[in-house]
Formats: C-alpha cells, structure tokens, sequence
C-alpha cells in the first residue's frame, strides 16, 4: 500500500513532520510517495534551497520524491492535474493533504458543485465584472453551496479532489495547526511563509524546522528580488513581445511596460502593475514566466505530464519503484534526456534559477543523479 504526497517544501518544516507523522501512525505499512515542486513554486516563488537539498532532507522522512515539472506552476487546478497525475501513474492508494477550515465531504461536495455549467456560468459573470479569477471562484462556489472558500490549502483540496474523481485514490484531509499564509512565527509549528520572512529578517528558525532543514539554511538561500536586475533586463528587452509569456493577458503588458523603468524591485513592479483583476500570487507568477521564458504556447502545448522523474529513494522507495514501473503508463525516468521537450523546459528554469550564482555548475540539472538513502 501506498500514501501520496504533494508539496512545495519551502522550507520543509516541523508542520510537514505532522503531517508525516499522521500518515505513520495511520498507514504504518505504507510505501509514502511525494510530488514535489522543484526550483520554483505554485505561487511563483522561487524554492528557497534547491530541489536536490530539499529531496535530501525529505528522504529522512518518506521513501520516493518525484519532481512536479515546471510546466504545472500554475493555478491551483493545473497544479493539481499534473500532480495527480503522477500520483496516479505511480499507483498510490491514498493523497493525504492539509486544510484549513473544510472536512473531506465539504471538499467532495464543492467539487461537485465546480463541475456544472451554472458554476461556470457565475465564474465568467463575475469575471465580467472586474473580479480576480479566485474571488469569482470563491462567490460562485458560496451562492451554490453555501460554503465559503478562502485559504489556498482549501482551494488547492477541492482541486485534488476534482482530479480524483472515478479513481481508485482515496483523499484524506489532516487539519491545518496554522495559517498557510501566516507571516509571524508561531512557535514549533509556523507556516513556511513566517520561516522564509524570518530567514531574510535574519531571525531565528532553529525551533520551526527538523535539524537536517536548519542545517541546508545556513548555505546558499534563494529569494524572487535577487533576480529582479534580470527580469528588469528581459522586461525593457523584450517588450514588444511580452504577451507571449504566460498571464501575460488583457493588456497587462502596457502596464508593465508603463512602470519597468520607474521601480527598483519586484514588490514595487507588483504593487504598481496590480489590478482588481489581478492577484498578487498571479502577477508573481506571470513575472516568474517571463523571467524563465515560460509561454503560452508552452502551456497550451504541454498539458499532461511526459514523464515521471525520481530525485531520491530510500530501499523501501526502490522496491517500490521496481513494481510501479511494471504498470505505469508513463516512464520513470531517473536521469535527463533530451527525449521530452518538457524535461527541456525544466532544464531552462533551472539554468535560470542558478544564474546569479558565478561558481555555479549549469550542467547540474542533467548530470545529478537520484539521492539514495
């Protein structure tokens, strides 16, 4: 048997041990599965160690860590498409993931309600009138359910358990012990967003993550504004053709253009160029797509996963892997080929990702092997 995973791990952290621990005590037997985002996040953050450092660290605690491609950073359904995705293919009984306010059968019920033509019809009225794509979700899922949604992790659950639909994976909520988006740290359990604010305020950690994260967090450590100089440059370069890239919609690229030679970091680009339309977490997005070249053709062209590609395993996780492989109907690859134009789309994001660092080997993402534990 067998538990999956999704997550960012930006940093891995005591609240994700909970979760690990949770899955132990319930699913002792289990083989446990993760989809991690790599270099950079859902939200359009870049992860703030690498992915090898982060698979390093998770392998003290599961047995298989598989990459979620670049190319699923994106909304919360896109995300989880790719993720399930996965999942699916590597044959896990169950998704065990985090909420905040909503059980499993209030997960199950909006989801339903998300899938008719009188939701989708609300959606776009709402959008007609100005209204972020998240708000409009949010109001149209409320006027047929009833049920307010607001938290990403709920947001992200009801676009788990959409995916999941007529499958053979159970889902399963743990109870979120803080807010995902909480900024101030709140003791042993904080939310990655507190620790990441703490680490650039230069304050301590030490008591919010497991001793293996402590240590990765005293090295190199990555941050969205230590590549503004180079979005700048891409931006002023290139924008004639802006609206090529991702999100990159409704004129927003007058905007940008508008404001690029006025700021001096990518808070005040964001907060210059935001709209009611449009939301911080997708502006930091479209920013990230244009720095990694990411375009609509790209996204349009590349919607289901290629691949399945393992960063590390444990001896449970290879034995594991040894019988999935008989049945998957994607391949399970362990080192870069140039065989998938997605895996070529990772590899640019990744140069990009280690680009301010001088010292830096960019032939990393296609010579590292799987971390073995």
């Amino acid at each position: 048997m067998s538990t999956g995973i999704i997550c960012e791990y930006n940093p891995f952290h005591n609240g994700h041990i909970y979760h690990i621990n949770k899955i132990n005590k319930e699913f002792p037997e289990d083989t446990i599965v993760l989809v991690m985002s790599g270099n950079f996040t859902q939200r359009g953050e870049v992860s703030i160690i690498d992915k090898w450092a982060k698979t390093d660290i998770a392998l003290n605690y599961v047995d298989i860590v598989i990459e979620l491609p670049f190319v699923f950073m994106q909304s919360a359904d896109i995300f989880a498409h790719g993720a399930i995705t996965i999942l699916k293919n590597m044959g896990v009984d169950r998704i065990v993931f985090g909420t905040e306010t909503l059980n499993i059968d209030e997960l199950k019920e909006i989801a339903d309600v998300q899938n008719t033509k009188d939701f989708d019809n609300l959606v776009k009225n709402y959008l007609d009138e100005g209204i972020n794509y998240p708000t409009a979700l949010a109001k149209a899922t409320y006027d047929l359910s009833n049920i307010k949604v607001s938290s990403p992790n709920d947001l992200l659950g009801i676009s788990y358990v959409k995916e999941l639909k007529n499958s053979d994976i159970t889902p399963i909520t743990i109870k979120r012990t803080n807010d995902y988006n909480g900024e101030e740290l709140t003791g042993e359990i904080s939310s990655a967003t507190s620790i990441r604010k703490a680490l650039k305020e230069d304050i301590d950690i030490k008591d919010c993550v497991p001793k293996e994260t402590y240590k990765s967090l005293k090295g190199k450590l990555y941050y969205n504004e230590d590549y503004f100089d180079l979005l700048k440059y891409k931006i002023i370069s290139e924008s004639d053709n802006l609206d090529k890239y991702l999100n990159v919609d409704e004129g927003i690229e007058n905007r940008i253009k508008k404001y690029i030679h006025e700021v001096n970091s990518l808070e005040d680009l964001i907060m210059k160029v935001k709209t009611k339309r449009y939301t911080y977490n997708k502006l930091n997005r479209m920013f990230t797509y244009i720095l990694c070249g990411f375009t609509k053709e790209e996204a349009k062209t590349y919607k289901e996963p290629e691949y399945i590609r393992v960063l590390g395993f444990n001896d449970k996780g290879k034995n594991y892997l040894k019988k999935i492989k008989e049945t998957s109907k994607l391949p399970i690859i362990t080192n870069y080929t140039k065989k998938y134009k997605m895996l070529d789309i990772e590899l640019r994001a990744s140069n990009v990702y280690y680009i301010l660092e001088k010292d830096k080997d960019l032939t990393l993402e296609y010579k590292h092997k799987p971390i073995i534990k």
